[in-house]
Protein backbone atom coordinates (compact mmCIF):
# COMPACT_ATOMS: atom_id res chain seq x y z
CA UNK A 1 0.00 0.00 0.00
CA UNK A 2 1.33 3.67 -0.92
CA UNK A 3 -0.40 5.25 2.31
CA UNK A 4 1.49 7.83 4.30
CA UNK A 5 4.24 8.08 1.23
CA UNK A 6 4.66 10.95 -0.48
CA UNK A 7 3.62 11.77 -3.76
CA UNK A 8 7.15 12.12 -5.02
CA UNK A 9 7.92 8.65 -3.91
CA UNK A 10 4.36 7.77 -5.41
CA UNK A 11 5.61 8.88 -8.62
CA UNK A 12 9.28 7.58 -8.39
CA UNK A 13 7.51 3.82 -7.72
CA UNK A 14 5.12 4.30 -10.59
CA UNK A 15 8.11 4.63 -12.79
CA UNK A 16 10.21 2.21 -11.91
CA UNK A 17 7.41 -0.51 -12.08
CA UNK A 18 6.47 1.14 -15.51
CA UNK A 19 10.42 0.90 -16.80
CA UNK A 20 10.72 -2.79 -15.15
CA UNK A 21 7.40 -4.12 -16.73
CA UNK A 22 8.46 -2.34 -20.25
CA UNK A 23 12.08 -3.54 -20.46
CA UNK A 24 11.41 -7.03 -19.19
CA UNK A 25 8.68 -7.48 -21.57
CA UNK A 26 10.28 -6.15 -24.64
CA UNK A 27 13.75 -8.22 -23.72
CA UNK A 28 11.74 -11.27 -22.54
CA UNK A 29 9.90 -10.86 -26.54
CA UNK A 30 13.23 -10.00 -27.83
CA UNK A 31 14.72 -13.53 -26.42
CA UNK A 32 11.70 -15.16 -27.32
CA UNK A 33 12.07 -14.65 -31.24
CA UNK A 34 15.78 -15.35 -31.08
CA UNK A 35 14.48 -19.04 -29.78
CA UNK A 36 11.12 -19.23 -32.11
CA UNK A 37 11.00 -17.33 -34.81
CA UNK A 38 7.31 -18.16 -35.45
CA UNK A 39 6.36 -15.95 -32.80
CA UNK A 40 6.57 -12.28 -34.64
CA UNK A 41 5.13 -14.26 -38.28
CA UNK A 42 2.39 -11.92 -38.43
CA UNK A 43 1.14 -8.08 -37.68
CA UNK A 44 -2.01 -8.45 -35.27
CA UNK A 45 -5.45 -7.29 -37.78
CA UNK A 46 -6.50 -3.75 -37.07
CA UNK A 47 -10.10 -3.40 -36.85
CA UNK A 48 -11.36 -0.65 -39.29
CA UNK A 49 -12.47 2.39 -37.26
CA UNK A 50 -15.73 2.49 -37.31
CA UNK A 51 -16.82 5.75 -36.24
CA UNK A 52 -17.91 7.25 -32.49
CA UNK A 53 -20.83 7.62 -34.07
CA UNK A 54 -22.83 4.36 -34.12
CA UNK A 55 -26.53 5.68 -34.84
CA UNK A 56 -26.95 8.45 -37.24
CA UNK A 57 -28.81 11.74 -35.57
CA UNK A 58 -30.80 12.55 -38.68
CA UNK A 59 -30.53 10.57 -41.57
CA UNK A 60 -27.64 11.39 -43.57
CA UNK A 61 -27.42 12.03 -47.54
CA UNK A 62 -23.97 12.37 -48.51
CA UNK A 63 -20.94 9.29 -48.01
CA UNK A 64 -18.04 11.58 -49.01
CA UNK A 65 -16.81 14.67 -49.50
CA UNK A 66 -14.47 16.09 -52.49
CA UNK A 67 -13.26 19.47 -51.15
CA UNK A 68 -12.41 21.69 -54.70
CA UNK A 69 -10.31 24.40 -52.78
CA UNK A 70 -9.18 27.13 -54.88
CA UNK A 71 -6.50 28.12 -52.88
CA UNK A 72 -5.35 31.54 -52.67
CA UNK A 73 -8.81 33.03 -52.66
CA UNK A 74 -11.05 33.25 -56.11
CA UNK A 75 -12.47 36.81 -56.91
CA UNK A 76 -16.60 36.19 -56.20
CA UNK A 77 -17.06 39.29 -58.39
CA UNK A 78 -15.18 37.49 -61.76
CA UNK A 79 -17.02 33.80 -60.80
CA UNK A 80 -19.60 33.83 -59.23
CA UNK A 81 -21.09 37.28 -58.14
CA UNK A 82 -22.07 39.55 -60.70
CA UNK A 83 -23.04 43.14 -59.62
CA UNK A 84 -23.84 45.44 -62.26
CA UNK A 85 -23.69 48.59 -60.07
CA UNK A 86 -19.87 47.92 -59.26
CA UNK A 87 -19.20 48.06 -63.19
CA UNK A 88 -21.33 51.23 -63.41
CA UNK A 89 -19.03 52.32 -60.40
CA UNK A 90 -15.43 51.16 -62.28
CA UNK A 91 -13.10 54.15 -62.22
CA UNK A 92 -15.39 55.83 -59.63
CA UNK A 93 -13.84 56.19 -55.69
CA UNK A 94 -15.44 53.95 -53.67
CA UNK A 95 -17.71 55.12 -51.18
CA UNK A 96 -16.51 55.23 -47.48
CA UNK A 97 -20.05 54.11 -46.29
CA UNK A 98 -18.33 50.85 -46.94
CA UNK A 99 -14.78 50.28 -46.12
CA UNK A 100 -14.83 53.16 -42.98
CA UNK A 101 -13.85 51.06 -39.84
CA UNK A 102 -13.67 47.53 -41.77
CA UNK A 103 -10.50 44.97 -41.67
CA UNK A 104 -8.72 45.48 -45.48
CA UNK A 105 -5.44 43.74 -45.84
CA UNK A 106 -3.10 45.43 -48.24
CA UNK A 107 -4.96 48.43 -48.64
CA UNK A 108 -5.77 49.57 -45.05
CA UNK A 109 -5.08 53.22 -44.39
CA UNK A 110 -5.60 54.01 -48.48
CA UNK A 111 -9.46 54.80 -47.69
CA UNK A 112 -9.32 58.61 -49.84
CA UNK A 113 -7.66 56.84 -52.64
CA UNK A 114 -9.85 53.89 -53.25
CA UNK A 115 -11.05 53.10 -56.48
CA UNK A 116 -13.87 50.56 -57.72
CA UNK A 117 -12.92 48.03 -59.96
CA UNK A 118 -15.65 46.88 -62.54
CA UNK A 119 -16.17 43.06 -63.08
CA UNK A 120 -13.39 42.53 -65.43
CA UNK A 121 -15.32 39.42 -67.59
CA UNK A 122 -18.69 39.22 -68.78
CA UNK A 123 -21.41 36.95 -67.02
CA UNK A 124 -23.82 35.13 -68.41
CA UNK A 125 -26.97 32.59 -67.42
CA UNK A 126 -26.04 29.30 -67.47
CA UNK A 127 -29.17 26.29 -67.75
CA UNK A 128 -32.75 26.28 -66.95
CA UNK A 129 -32.33 27.53 -63.70
CA UNK A 130 -30.34 30.87 -65.41
CA UNK A 131 -27.80 30.85 -62.52
CA UNK A 132 -25.43 33.43 -63.54
CA UNK A 133 -21.55 32.81 -63.69
CA UNK A 134 -18.59 34.30 -65.24
CA UNK A 135 -17.96 33.50 -68.90
CA UNK A 136 -14.19 32.55 -67.55
CA UNK A 137 -15.62 29.16 -66.66
CA UNK A 138 -17.59 28.06 -69.30
CA UNK A 139 -17.73 24.10 -68.18
CA UNK A 140 -18.60 25.00 -64.59
CA UNK A 141 -21.55 27.54 -66.03
CA UNK A 142 -22.71 23.92 -67.90
CA UNK A 143 -22.99 22.69 -63.95
CA UNK A 144 -25.44 25.27 -62.99
CA UNK A 145 -28.84 22.78 -62.65
CA UNK A 146 -26.60 20.92 -60.60
CA UNK A 147 -25.05 23.11 -58.40
CA UNK A 148 -26.09 25.66 -55.52
CA UNK A 149 -24.05 28.82 -55.44
CA UNK A 150 -23.89 30.63 -51.66
CA UNK A 151 -23.07 34.34 -52.37
CA UNK A 152 -23.08 35.33 -48.88
CA UNK A 153 -20.47 33.68 -47.05
CA UNK A 154 -17.99 35.41 -44.54
CA UNK A 155 -15.12 34.61 -42.85
CA UNK A 156 -12.84 35.93 -39.44
CA UNK A 157 -9.93 35.60 -41.20
CA UNK A 158 -8.15 38.10 -43.92
CA UNK A 159 -4.69 36.69 -44.49
CA UNK A 160 -4.40 33.46 -46.02
CA UNK A 161 -2.67 31.38 -43.78
CA UNK A 162 -5.01 31.90 -41.04
CA UNK A 163 -7.83 32.16 -43.08
CA UNK A 164 -7.20 28.87 -44.64
CA UNK A 165 -6.99 27.39 -40.85
CA UNK A 166 -10.30 28.82 -39.70
CA UNK A 167 -12.14 27.35 -42.79
CA UNK A 168 -10.40 23.88 -42.26
CA UNK A 169 -10.82 23.88 -38.77
CA UNK A 170 -13.63 26.90 -37.18
CA UNK A 171 -10.63 28.32 -35.85
CA UNK A 172 -7.74 30.61 -36.56
CA UNK A 173 -5.59 28.54 -33.48
CA UNK A 174 -3.57 26.04 -35.12
CA UNK A 175 -3.38 22.77 -33.69
CA UNK A 176 -7.13 21.93 -33.91
CA UNK A 177 -8.33 19.26 -35.90
CA UNK A 178 -9.46 19.71 -39.65
CA UNK A 179 -12.93 18.99 -40.48
CA UNK A 180 -11.75 16.02 -42.44
CA UNK A 181 -10.64 14.38 -38.96
CA UNK A 182 -13.76 15.12 -36.97
CA UNK A 183 -15.52 13.93 -39.87
CA UNK A 184 -13.21 10.70 -40.16
CA UNK A 185 -13.32 10.48 -36.14
CA UNK A 186 -17.18 10.49 -36.44
CA UNK A 187 -18.07 7.82 -39.44
CA UNK A 188 -14.68 6.04 -39.87
CA UNK A 189 -14.07 5.04 -43.66
CA UNK A 190 -15.44 2.52 -46.01
CA UNK A 191 -12.24 1.61 -47.09
CA UNK A 192 -9.45 -0.65 -45.29
CA UNK A 193 -6.32 -0.25 -47.63
CA UNK A 194 -6.44 3.48 -48.04
CA UNK A 195 -6.52 6.41 -45.61
CA UNK A 196 -10.22 7.77 -44.96
CA UNK A 197 -8.56 11.30 -45.43
CA UNK A 198 -6.56 12.34 -48.71
CA UNK A 199 -4.83 15.89 -49.73
CA UNK A 200 -4.14 16.65 -53.14
CA UNK A 201 -2.33 19.75 -54.27
CA UNK A 202 -1.84 21.33 -57.55
CA UNK A 203 -0.56 24.91 -58.95
CA UNK A 204 -0.97 27.35 -61.55
CA UNK A 205 -2.46 30.62 -63.25
CA UNK A 206 -0.99 33.07 -60.05
CA UNK A 207 1.14 33.70 -57.03
CA UNK A 208 1.49 30.17 -55.15
CA UNK A 209 0.29 30.93 -51.79
CA UNK A 210 2.10 27.87 -49.09
CA UNK A 211 -0.17 25.39 -47.85
CA UNK A 212 0.52 24.16 -43.95
CA UNK A 213 0.60 20.63 -43.52
CA UNK A 214 -1.62 21.71 -40.31
CA UNK A 215 -4.45 22.11 -42.72
CA UNK A 216 -5.31 18.55 -42.98
CA UNK A 217 -4.01 17.69 -39.15
CA UNK A 218 -5.70 15.72 -36.94
CA UNK A 219 -4.90 18.14 -33.64
CA UNK A 220 -5.61 16.77 -30.19
CA UNK A 221 -7.53 14.19 -32.04
CA UNK A 222 -5.47 10.78 -32.10
CA UNK A 223 -3.41 11.15 -34.85
CA UNK A 224 -4.70 8.22 -37.38
CA UNK A 225 -7.05 10.90 -38.22
CA UNK A 226 -5.16 13.35 -39.90
CA UNK A 227 -5.11 13.68 -43.71
CA UNK A 228 -2.62 12.05 -45.91
CA UNK A 229 -0.74 14.01 -48.68
CA UNK A 230 0.01 12.07 -51.88
CA UNK A 231 2.48 13.55 -54.40
CA UNK A 232 2.40 14.19 -57.58
CA UNK A 233 6.16 13.13 -58.57
CA UNK A 234 7.88 9.91 -57.07
CA UNK A 235 6.23 7.56 -54.87
CA UNK A 236 2.70 8.90 -54.22
CA UNK A 237 2.86 8.43 -50.44
CA UNK A 238 6.56 9.45 -48.63
CA UNK A 239 8.35 6.07 -47.75
CA UNK A 240 5.32 3.72 -48.57
CA UNK A 241 7.48 1.67 -50.47
CA UNK A 242 9.64 -1.30 -49.63
CA UNK A 243 13.35 -0.87 -49.62
CA UNK A 244 15.49 -2.17 -53.02
CA UNK A 245 16.04 -5.78 -52.65
CA UNK A 246 12.99 -6.41 -49.88
CA UNK A 247 10.65 -8.32 -50.94
CA UNK A 248 6.61 -8.45 -50.09
CA UNK A 249 6.55 -11.15 -48.27
CA UNK A 250 9.95 -9.55 -46.02
CA UNK A 251 8.18 -6.35 -45.65
CA UNK A 252 5.22 -7.83 -43.93
CA UNK A 253 7.96 -9.83 -41.62
CA UNK A 254 9.46 -6.58 -40.11
CA UNK A 255 5.76 -4.72 -39.92
CA UNK A 256 4.85 -8.31 -38.01
CA UNK A 257 7.64 -7.92 -35.88
CA UNK A 258 7.15 -4.40 -35.15
CA UNK A 259 3.22 -4.76 -34.39
CA UNK A 260 3.71 -7.17 -32.02
CA UNK A 261 5.96 -5.11 -30.08
CA UNK A 262 4.12 -2.33 -29.92
CA UNK A 263 1.27 -4.66 -29.00
CA UNK A 264 2.64 -6.12 -26.63
CA UNK A 265 4.24 -2.50 -25.01
CA UNK A 266 0.60 -0.82 -25.30
CA UNK A 267 -1.13 -3.59 -22.87
CA UNK A 268 1.22 -2.51 -20.83
CA UNK A 269 1.66 1.19 -20.77
CA UNK A 270 -2.63 1.66 -22.65
CA UNK A 271 -0.89 4.65 -24.56
CA UNK A 272 -3.05 5.89 -27.83
CA UNK A 273 -0.11 7.01 -29.66
CA UNK A 274 1.06 3.49 -29.47
CA UNK A 275 -2.29 2.31 -30.64
CA UNK A 276 -2.14 4.85 -33.42
CA UNK A 277 1.22 4.01 -34.53
CA UNK A 278 0.21 0.37 -34.67
CA UNK A 279 -2.86 1.44 -37.22
CA UNK A 280 -0.34 3.55 -39.24
CA UNK A 281 2.16 0.47 -39.93
CA UNK A 282 -0.96 -1.87 -40.68
CA UNK A 283 -2.51 1.16 -42.97
CA UNK A 284 1.36 1.71 -44.70
CA UNK A 285 1.54 -2.20 -45.35
CA UNK A 286 -1.63 -2.04 -47.20
CA UNK A 287 -0.98 0.69 -49.13
CA UNK A 288 1.95 -0.53 -50.52
CA UNK A 289 -0.65 -2.41 -52.65
CA UNK A 290 -3.74 -0.39 -53.23
CA UNK A 291 -1.94 2.83 -53.95
CA UNK A 292 -0.24 2.00 -57.11
CA UNK A 293 -3.44 0.79 -58.31
CA UNK A 294 -4.89 3.55 -57.27
CA UNK A 295 -2.96 6.32 -58.77
CA UNK A 296 -2.17 4.48 -62.07
CA UNK A 297 -4.79 6.30 -63.95
CA UNK A 298 -3.05 5.59 -67.28
CA UNK A 299 -6.00 2.13 -67.26
CA UNK A 300 -8.81 5.30 -67.18
CA UNK A 301 -10.62 4.58 -70.98
CA UNK A 302 -9.19 7.84 -73.54
CA UNK A 303 -12.32 9.55 -73.19
CA UNK A 304 -12.07 9.60 -69.67
CA UNK A 305 -8.70 11.26 -69.56
CA UNK A 306 -10.10 13.39 -72.01
CA UNK A 307 -13.34 15.01 -70.60
CA UNK A 308 -10.88 15.41 -67.54
CA UNK A 309 -7.86 16.80 -69.55
CA UNK A 310 -5.40 14.46 -67.31
CA UNK A 311 -2.32 13.01 -68.36
CA UNK A 312 -1.21 10.36 -66.65
CA UNK A 313 1.86 11.45 -64.39
CA UNK A 314 1.59 15.49 -64.73
CA UNK A 315 0.18 16.16 -61.31
CA UNK A 316 -2.27 18.77 -62.35
CA UNK A 317 -5.07 19.37 -61.08
CA UNK A 318 -6.98 17.73 -63.87
CA UNK A 319 -5.62 14.60 -62.52
CA UNK A 320 -5.81 15.22 -59.00
CA UNK A 321 -9.77 15.66 -60.36
CA UNK A 322 -9.96 12.58 -61.60
CA UNK A 323 -7.87 10.75 -58.42
CA UNK A 324 -10.76 12.29 -56.37
CA UNK A 325 -13.59 10.49 -58.46
CA UNK A 326 -11.26 7.10 -57.99
CA UNK A 327 -10.68 7.74 -54.21
CA UNK A 328 -14.02 8.49 -53.79
CA UNK A 329 -15.56 4.91 -55.76
CA UNK A 330 -12.78 3.09 -53.38
CA UNK A 331 -14.90 4.79 -49.93
CA UNK A 332 -12.33 7.48 -48.81
CA UNK A 333 -14.09 9.81 -46.80
CA UNK A 334 -12.59 12.87 -47.48
CA UNK A 335 -10.77 13.97 -50.20
CA UNK A 336 -9.17 17.62 -50.33
CA UNK A 337 -8.09 18.80 -53.14
CA UNK A 338 -5.82 22.34 -53.17
CA UNK A 339 -5.36 24.44 -56.17
CA UNK A 340 -2.57 27.28 -55.77
CA UNK A 341 -3.13 29.61 -58.48
CA UNK A 342 -5.78 32.52 -57.32
CA UNK A 343 -3.84 35.41 -55.32
CA UNK A 344 -4.74 37.71 -57.59
CA UNK A 345 -3.55 41.23 -56.53
CA UNK A 346 -2.33 42.43 -59.94
CA UNK A 347 -3.83 41.50 -63.72
CA UNK A 348 -6.56 39.92 -62.52
CA UNK A 349 -8.33 40.03 -65.47
CA UNK A 350 -5.69 37.99 -67.44
CA UNK A 351 -5.43 35.94 -63.91
CA UNK A 352 -8.87 35.15 -63.95
CA UNK A 353 -8.39 33.59 -67.55
CA UNK A 354 -5.25 32.11 -67.11
CA UNK A 355 -6.34 30.11 -63.41
CA UNK A 356 -9.47 28.72 -65.15
CA UNK A 357 -7.93 27.17 -67.75
CA UNK A 358 -6.72 24.80 -65.45
CA UNK A 359 -9.66 24.03 -63.65
CA UNK A 360 -12.58 24.49 -65.37
CA UNK A 361 -12.66 21.61 -67.45
CA UNK A 362 -11.77 19.23 -65.13
CA UNK A 363 -13.95 20.29 -62.29
CA UNK A 364 -16.84 19.79 -64.56
CA UNK A 365 -15.98 17.05 -65.59
CA UNK A 366 -15.49 15.51 -62.39
CA UNK A 367 -19.47 16.91 -61.33
CA UNK A 368 -20.46 14.80 -64.71
CA UNK A 369 -18.72 12.07 -64.41
CA UNK A 370 -19.80 10.96 -60.49
CA UNK A 371 -23.25 11.67 -62.23
CA UNK A 372 -22.70 9.38 -64.64
CA UNK A 373 -21.75 6.87 -62.36
CA UNK A 374 -25.06 7.21 -60.05
CA UNK A 375 -22.33 8.86 -57.44
CA UNK A 376 -23.54 11.99 -57.04
CA UNK A 377 -26.19 11.54 -54.85
CA UNK A 378 -24.11 10.07 -52.09
CA UNK A 379 -20.76 12.46 -53.11
CA UNK A 380 -20.32 16.41 -51.57
CA UNK A 381 -18.52 18.53 -53.80
CA UNK A 382 -17.32 22.04 -52.95
CA UNK A 383 -15.96 24.24 -54.86
CA UNK A 384 -14.51 27.62 -53.10
CA UNK A 385 -11.47 29.51 -51.70
CA UNK A 386 -10.83 30.84 -48.27
CA UNK A 387 -11.95 34.27 -48.74
CA UNK A 388 -12.78 36.77 -51.68
CA UNK A 389 -11.56 39.66 -53.08
CA UNK A 390 -12.47 43.79 -52.78
CA UNK A 391 -14.72 45.65 -55.15
CA UNK A 392 -12.11 48.12 -54.99
CA UNK A 393 -9.04 48.05 -56.84
CA UNK A 394 -5.22 47.58 -56.17
CA UNK A 395 -3.81 48.24 -59.39
CA UNK A 396 -5.01 46.16 -61.47
CA UNK A 397 -6.03 43.45 -58.98
CA UNK A 398 -7.97 42.75 -55.78
CA UNK A 399 -7.11 42.66 -52.06
CA UNK A 400 -8.30 39.81 -49.77
CA UNK A 401 -11.87 40.05 -48.55
CA UNK A 402 -14.24 38.62 -45.88
CA UNK A 403 -16.89 40.13 -45.08
CA UNK A 404 -18.80 38.62 -48.30
CA UNK A 405 -17.74 35.57 -51.03
CA UNK A 406 -19.05 33.17 -52.69
CA UNK A 407 -18.90 29.42 -53.15
CA UNK A 408 -20.68 26.50 -54.86
CA UNK A 409 -21.91 23.09 -53.61
CA UNK A 410 -23.03 19.84 -55.45
CA UNK A 411 -24.60 16.62 -54.90
CA UNK A 412 -24.54 15.06 -51.27
CA UNK A 413 -27.96 15.60 -50.08
CA UNK A 414 -27.88 19.82 -51.62
CA UNK A 415 -30.07 21.64 -53.65
CA UNK A 416 -29.14 21.87 -57.49
CA UNK A 417 -30.17 25.03 -59.90
CA UNK A 418 -30.18 28.03 -56.98
CA UNK A 419 -28.70 30.78 -55.44
CA UNK A 420 -28.47 31.37 -51.95
CA UNK A 421 -27.72 34.72 -50.26
CA UNK A 422 -26.66 37.76 -51.87
CA UNK A 423 -23.78 40.88 -51.20
CA UNK A 424 -24.49 44.22 -51.35
CA UNK A 425 -24.59 46.25 -54.73
CA UNK A 426 -20.75 45.87 -54.76
CA UNK A 427 -20.31 42.80 -53.58
CA UNK A 428 -18.61 44.25 -49.88
CA UNK A 429 -20.56 42.78 -47.78
CA UNK A 430 -23.26 39.85 -46.85
CA UNK A 431 -26.70 41.45 -46.33
CA UNK A 432 -29.44 38.12 -47.14
CA UNK A 433 -29.19 34.57 -45.73
CA UNK A 434 -25.39 35.52 -44.30
CA UNK A 435 -23.38 32.35 -43.86
CA UNK A 436 -20.71 31.75 -41.69
CA UNK A 437 -17.75 29.64 -41.88
CA UNK A 438 -19.42 27.78 -39.03
CA UNK A 439 -22.67 27.65 -40.41
CA UNK A 440 -20.88 25.92 -43.31
CA UNK A 441 -19.05 23.44 -40.88
CA UNK A 442 -22.84 22.44 -39.40
CA UNK A 443 -24.05 22.04 -42.75
CA UNK A 444 -21.42 19.64 -44.34
CA UNK A 445 -22.07 17.45 -40.95
CA UNK A 446 -25.59 17.53 -40.95
CA UNK A 447 -25.70 16.27 -44.67
CA UNK A 448 -23.98 13.28 -43.10
CA UNK A 449 -26.04 12.56 -40.42
CA UNK A 450 -24.33 14.71 -37.76
CA UNK A 451 -25.56 17.03 -35.35
CA UNK A 452 -22.45 19.53 -34.93
CA UNK A 453 -23.64 20.04 -31.07
CA UNK A 454 -23.12 15.80 -30.83
CA UNK A 455 -20.14 15.77 -32.45
CA UNK A 456 -17.05 16.69 -29.24
CA UNK A 457 -13.87 15.62 -28.32
CA UNK A 458 -12.90 16.14 -24.70
CA UNK A 459 -9.76 17.39 -24.60
CA UNK A 460 -7.86 19.49 -21.29
CA UNK A 461 -11.36 19.71 -19.33
CA UNK A 462 -13.91 20.73 -22.33
CA UNK A 463 -16.09 19.16 -25.07
CA UNK A 464 -14.46 20.10 -28.45
CA UNK A 465 -16.37 20.55 -31.54
CA UNK A 466 -15.65 21.33 -34.92
CA UNK A 467 -18.44 24.60 -34.90
CA UNK A 468 -17.16 25.72 -31.11
CA UNK A 469 -20.38 27.31 -30.01
CA UNK A 470 -21.34 28.36 -33.26
CA UNK A 471 -22.97 27.09 -36.37
CA UNK A 472 -26.56 26.69 -37.80
CA UNK A 473 -27.44 24.65 -40.39
CA UNK A 474 -28.41 26.18 -43.57
CA UNK A 475 -31.30 24.29 -43.83
CA UNK A 476 -33.18 26.30 -47.28
CA UNK A 477 -29.95 24.67 -49.58
CA UNK A 478 -30.83 21.17 -48.79
CA UNK A 479 -32.52 19.05 -50.95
Amino acid sequence: MLNGINEETKLRLTRRTFLGKTARGIGSLALASLLTPSILDAAPQIERWPGIITEPHVTPKAKCVIHLCMAGGPSHLETLDYKPKLAEMHGKPMPQSFTKGQPIAQLQGQANSLKCLGPTHEFKKFGESGQEMSSAFPHIGSLADDICIVRSLRTEQINHDPAHTFMNTGTAISGRPSMGSWLLYGLGSDNENLPGYVVLISSGGGQDQPIATRQWHSGFLPGQFQGVQFHSSGDPVHYVSSPGGVSQEQQHDVVGAVQTLNSMLNETVDDPTIATRINQYEMAFRMQTSVPELTDISKEPQDILDMYGAKPGDGSYASNCLLARRLAERGVRFIQLYHRGWDHHGGIQNAIKTTSGYVDKATAALVNDLKQRGMLDETLVIWGGEFGRTPMAQGSGRDHHIKGFSMWMAGGGVKGGISYGNTDELGYNAVENIVHVHDFHATMLHLFGIDHEKLTYRFQGRDFRLTDVHGHVVRDILA
